[in-house]
């Protein structure tokens, strides 16, 4: 018989890339999980890890019951919903996780919904990136997520994830009150090519939106300044610091002299909800999901 918590030790050295990054993320000690990992190809009877320089890499095998073992876990999470069904009404705790965007204009909002229709059930939120969260629903801590897409994500076909389309947030330009384009109906990005720019920093996945949105339009944004916080960057564009992509979701403060302006070939980034793969279906994830489908057509008006 295989220990199926030696297998929850091989996905978690394919998920987060090591051996050690896995071991601190479930509470061993790394010489504890390589010893899962070869107790588990001595059950096997296969190799599961290779060398690869300084560290280890999944040898084919491993990638092959990699497959089986996602599979097993998404099954098992059926499992529990069939054991439960008899409980269909939503309760209990629901743990919820977002990028801070989110979190403000979705997650919030819906928790308050989720409030007054399930009093039986407890939302507890978590702000976290998007690398973030991902590892928090492979992790077990969280049962729901809302993500952007970004080139780091796991695909949208990855075994362990059901991730589904949730919406569009168009960016806007945003630009001093008395900016010249600050009138205009909509703006073609082309005519700030020789502006001085404000954008997120290097690592941040909405600096990856900018950039291409400015290179769809033909050129490089020449960046000045850079912020994490939208309300930075509004307060530096307010300044006359720059000009800066903002995306609509992102509520900048009132009372500050600066224009959003709506872009040409409407840029925008693209907003899933993620879950374990087989937990959709539970009552409280089902029901944060309808709270979110209803939200989302309004939030980017």
């Amino acid at each position: 018989m295989i220990d199926l918590r030696r297998l929850h030790v091989l996905r978690a050295v394919a998920h987060y890339g090591t051996v050690t990054a896995a071991a601190n993320a479930l509470h061993f000690t790394p010489s504890a999980a390589s010893q899962q990992i070869r107790q588990l190809a001595r059950d096997l009877d296969v190799d599961l890890l290779e060398p690869q320089g300084r560290g280890v890499r999944l040898t084919a095998a491993a990638e092959s019951l990699l497959a089986h073992a996602d599979a097993i876990a998404a099954r098992w999470e059926e499992a529990e919903l069939d054991l439960r069904a008899e409980y269909s009404a939503p309760a209990g705790p629901l743990r919820v996780t977002g990028f801070p965007t989110a979190v403000s204009v979705l997650l919030a909002p819906m928790a308050v919904g989720l409030r007054e229709r399930h009093p039986q059930l407890t939302v507890r939120i978590l702000e976290a990136a998007v690398k973030e969260s991902f590892d928090l629903l492979f992790e077990g801590e969280a049962d729901l997520a809302v993500v952007d897409v970004t080139p780091h994500n796991p695909p949208l076909g990855d075994a362990r994830f059901d991730q589904q389309p949730l919406l569009d947030d168009p960016y806007d330009l945003v630009v001093p009150e008395d900016h010249p384009l600050a009138g205009r109906g909509s703006v073609d990005l082309a005519e700030t090519a020789h502006e001085d720019w404000i954008a997120p920093v290097p690592d941040n996945p909405c600096r990856t939106h900018v950039m291409s949105a400015c290179g769809a339009a033909g050129f490089t944004p020449g960046v000045i300044h850079h912020a994490v916080d939208w309300n930075v960057t509004a307060h530096l564009v307010a300044h006359r610091l720059g000009v800066a992509l903002v995306p609509r979701l992102a509520q900048l403060p009132p009372h500050l002299p600066l224009t959003r302006v709506r872009c040409a070939g409407n840029p925008h980034r693209k907003l899933l909800t993620c879950t374990r793969r087989g937990c959709r279906e539970r009552p409280a994830v089902a029901a944060a999901l309808r709270e979110l489908r209803e939200l989302a057509p309004t939030a980017v008006a």
